[in-house]
């Protein structure tokens, strides 16, 4: 025994005994509501739910999901009993049990998920509606109906030819099903379930109403085990497998969604379908309901506080002691109240949120489809109307076709053609390239992940007709060359073209593992760089090239970009990566130490004045921004007094355009020279560089304008993080609004 078995016990004690109370407490009235509904003998409904618990409980991958009989499955149940007879619907559920679990051995429990949601609430609220409309009659005093639209036809009648006491003991449950959610919360510690037929069945006897009583020692009496069904063997397998994928499917989607509810171990759907046969041959065999995960029973069993399976078997083991000792109360239950309860259960399984959620991803219409086909035609063939609709809108979406059309200002009309190309979408691929006026110069794109012979033979007559009337056809493909494979006569791929892996551009050579680029040690110069250059090259051409194209078709021409950014030639700095910019952006300088020379200061820089002029006159940027960084070589160059810049004449000589940083950082900071001081230096020299802009006279009247910013950034290395570098004074109320709205990067 464990150190932990105690405290195991205690948690079961304080958590799972009373949530096992309050789940006994539903599934009493519940299972002996679905066995009415279901057209077997009452105490059908009490086995199941105490092998549901017991077995399935024990045997189930599920800590907190509650099996029993379920309602979903009382319409199939209904046709059976009436086809073949009570005994033979326990073996057709006991042979069900026997397909799940050979299904559960060989792990197909996952299969069960790809069924459509919306065919599975379809299908609920079409069960919802036909146990309503058939009990509703009970409630009123009648018989119901062999179906749905009898039942809706006779309703008018039923209406006018009331049974005064059996008519108020239903109203009166239904009533307190209704308000009891209202009531303060220690009254609503009862269910409602248990609660309105306590009510009932007390007015009834209090006011000795002439009402139906349910009486189980009939049905405790004859019990045999199950036969064999007799007639056509084709529908008998036919409906074991139906029984079987019902409550399959809606144990694994009950399973699914009770995790969703706690936080404890996630459930084996393969174990889950295991129990559930066994469960399922156990109850057949002991003349129960079919036996599947009921979400009403394992939401209560969550909301009470069940933390482990031991729950389940308890609420099991209660049902089994209520049926052997106290079932002579349930006679006290009036049957029109029971009826009243599975109206009330059958409207709720019409679930308005079901529908929002299936009307976010496009599926009411599989919804309806199911709905108002199990209402009208059958629970089977509802059902597999529900997934032919189903399957035919994912093939809609999967083969779905956009076509985008655009004119330059050159007159050229650029088509991109997007998605998966079959046959399916021929008709509005010709009908679009068709709308293309004749001799028009096209330059056609290729977006697409497939490609069959039908979308192939499509687009190559348009081309070969377009070019023919005398206009000019320019296919690019922006991933696989299906067209000019398919116009070569190649073998095509067999399958769509898998999704590509992002393409991690921005790592350095050496942190990519391809086998395209040749992987040189630090340090090692035996091979030269212009190796890698090359490689990189071809590998643009081959990877970005194509998707880049489009873009630089339409810069081409001119190029517009809206910031002047002046920043360091260190090859740790990538301008495009650290302001998440694109081509056409950034109109870039880079030098050492990201210096802006003064007007007239010497030595002379042509180079810089050049870059200014043209950006801020030609180009009329918006913004100049310059950028510096921690660990700046040139600051390094410029605190050790040019020691560092050793036999680098030039270096010494450029480094000079710095010394108004150095004098501003001996000025503002002379007592942090040492302990941090260089990127202390670094932060300062880009405060200068944007003083040092405002001496040329056309930047400084576009500044106090308000036309132009100036920008200070700082690219801390270490930790990847741009900061924003305030001015050493204000420039315009332009500039310093954007230095306080911008919140891509850090304030430092």
């Amino acid at each position: 025994m464990t150190r932990d078995t105690p405290r195991i016990r205690l948690s079961t004690l304080r958590h799972d005994v009373p949530a096992s109370l309050v789940v006994f407490l539903v599934a009493v009235p519940l299972s002996l509501g679905i066995a009415m509904a279901s057209g077997a003998p009452l105490i059908s409904g009490l086995i199941a739910a105490v092998v549901g618990g017991i077995v399935g409980g024990t045997l189930g991958g599920s800590s907190v999901q509650v099996s029993g009989p379920a309602a979903g499955l009382s319409l199939v149940v209904v046709d059976l009993v009436h086809t073949y007879g009570w005994r033979a619907t326990c073996m057709i559920t006991l042979l069900a049990g026997a397909v799940q679990l050979v299904l559960g051995i060989f792990k197909a429990a996952r299969a069960a998920l790809a069924v459509s949601p919306a065919v599975i609430h379809g299908m609920l609220a079409a069960v919802g509606v036909i146990i309503a409309l058939a009990q509703l009659h009970v409630v009123l005093g009648g018989t119901s109906q062999s179906s749905a639209i009898a039942n809706l036809i006779e309703l008018p009648g039923q209406i006018a030819d009331l049974h005064g006491h059996k008519v108020a003991v239903g109203l009166l449950t239904i009533m307190v099903l209704a308000l009891w959610t209202r009531l303060p919360g220690p009254v609503k510690s009862v269910p409602a379930p248990l609660a309105a037929l306590l009510a009932a069945a007390c007015t009834a006897w209090a006011f000795g109403w002439d009402v139906t009583r349910v009486d189980l020692s009939e049905s405790v009496g004859e019990w045999a085990f199950p036969v064999l069904p007799q007639g056509d063997w084709h529908l008998v397998v036919a409906a074991v497998l139906l029984v079987a994928l019902l409550a399959g499917c809606e144990s694994l989607l009950c399973s699914v969604a009770a995790d969703k509810m706690h936080g404890g171990k996630r459930a084996d759907l393969d174990q889950e379908l295991t129990g559930q046969g066994v469960a399922n041959m156990v109850t057949g065999a002991l003349g129960g309901l079919p036996v599947a995960g009921v979400i009403v029973r394992s939401t209560t069993n969550v909301r009470a506080g069940a933390r482990t399976r031991c729950s389940t078997i308890l609420h099991g083991v209660w049902v089994l002691v209520f049926a052997l000792g106290f079932g002579w109360s349930i006679k006290l239950i009036p049957l029109e109240a029971l009826a009243a309860l599975l109206v009330f259960i059958g409207v709720q399984m019409v679930n308005l949120g079901h529908i929002k959620k299936v009307h976010g991803h496009g599926e009411v219409p599989v919804y309806l489809v199911t709905m108002a086909a199990v209402i009208l035609l059958g629970l089977a063939e509802g059902v597999l109307a529900g997934l032919a609709l189903a399957a035919l809108l994912a093939l809609r979406r999967l083969t779905w076709v956009t076509v985008l059309k655009r004119e330059d200002s050159a007159g050229r009309l650029h088509v991109t053609i997007s998605g998966s190309l079959t046959f399916l979408g021929v008709p509005r691929l010709t009908h679009e390239l068709r709308a293309i006026p004749a001799g028009t110069d096209v330059g056609l794109d290729l977006n697409i992940d497939f490609m069959d012979n039908g979308a192939f033979e499509a687009i190559h007559t348009w081309r070969l007709d377009h070019e023919r009337m005398g206009g000019s056809v320019h296919i690019d493909e922006l991933h696989d060359e299906w067209y000019a494979l398919a116009a070569s006569g190649a073998r095509m791929f067999p399958a769509k073209s898998p999704p590509k892996a992002p393409d991690r551009w921005w790592l350095p050579w050496a942190h990519r593992s391809r086998p395209s680029l040749p992987s040189i040690p630090p340090g090692d110069s035996s091979e030269p760089v212009e190796c890698r250059l090359t490689v990189g090259a071809r590998e643009y051409h081959q990877r970005t090239a194509p998707l880049v194209r489009p873009i630089f078709t339409e810069l081409a021409r001119r190029q517009q970009p809206s910031h002047l950014f002046i920043t360091c030639a260190d090859s740790r700095i990538v301008p495009s990566l650290i302001t998440a910019s694109g081509p056409g952006d950034l109109f870039t300088v880079r030098n050492i130490g990201n210096l802006v020379p003064r007007r007239g200061s010497e030595p002379h820089d042509d180079s810089m004045v050049a870059a200014i002029e043209y950006a801020t006159q030609v180009l009329g940027v918006h913004t100049i921004t310059v950028c510096g960084h921690s660990g700046c070589g040139a600051m390094a160059g410029l605190l050790s007094g040019g020691v560092q810049a050793g036999s680098l004449p030039g270096l010494r000589r450029w480094l000079r355009h710095g010394n108004h940083s150095l004098a501003t950082f001996i000025e503002r900071e002379g007592d942090r020279l040492h302990g941090g001081a260089l990127d202390v230096l670094c932060r300062v020299n880009v405060q200068q560089q944007l003083e040092n802009l405002r001496t040329y006279r056309k930047v400084d009247e576009q500044v106090r304008a308000g036309k132009l910013e100036l920008v200070g950034l700082f690219f801390d290395i270490g930790s990847a993080r741009v900061h924003m570098v305030p001015p050493l004074r204000p420039t315009s109320q332009a500039s310093t609004r954007n230095a306080a709205q911008t919140g891509a990067v850090s304030r430092g």
